[in-house]
């Protein structure tokens, strides 16, 4: 069930600054809070297939190959580096704009999906240490596994709510 430990942990780890953090942050700060909001739900959602592959097992895939592992964390971290280039590409300069209705925040949260798809800190999570807070006498250990999981999504939903619309009003003090 939920046990202080379990949420102690879930806290800490999402309130720890990652990638998922620093582009919800961002967002926030460049493009407002609408963009943050978007920026946090992408990542949320891009817990959903580290949720999928522990229950479906991959835990012991990963467990046993280390060059698995090290595989995803090598892919996520050619993915920031490619986010990086595209953003100094793009922009070439600091601006605050406001993002543009529709597909604009649908990109964002697409953005935020794929940073967190590829996010070694919820591999390490979700596929080795959020099985070990099923007990090993639940009647029903993948319903435990989805609550833990979704307890897990709505705590980062919201730190990651709140640390950007936070970047948003730093963002007024800084622009005014």
């Amino acid at each position: 069930m939920l046990t202080p430990e379990f949420l102690i942990t879930s806290l800490i780890v999402v309130l720890v600054p990652g990638t998922g953090v620093i582009y919800t942050v961002s967002n926030g700060l460049f493009l407002g809070w609408r963009a943050s909001i978007a920026a946090a739900v992408g990542c949320t959602a891009g817990i959903i297939p580290h949720l999928s592959a522990s229950i479906l097992g991959l835990s012991a895939i990963l467990h046993m190959s280390a060059v698995a592992f090290q595989a995803v964390k090598f892919a996520g971290a050619l993915y920031l580096l490619y986010l990086a280039w595209s953003m100094w590409r793009e922009t070439g300069s600091l601006r605050f704009d406001t993002p543009s209705p529709g597909s604009g925040l649908w990109r964002i949260a697409r953005r935020g999906f794929l940073i967190n798809i590829l996010n070694p800190k919820l591999s390490i999570f979700f596929l080795a240490f959020l099985p070990l807070f099923v007990s090993p006498h639940a009647s029903s250990p993948t319903m435990q596994m989805i609550l833990l999981s979704m307890v897990f999504m709505a705590m980062t939903l919201i730190i990651f709510i709140v640390y950007g619309i936070s970047a948003h009003g730093v963002r007024r003090y800084v622009v005014n």
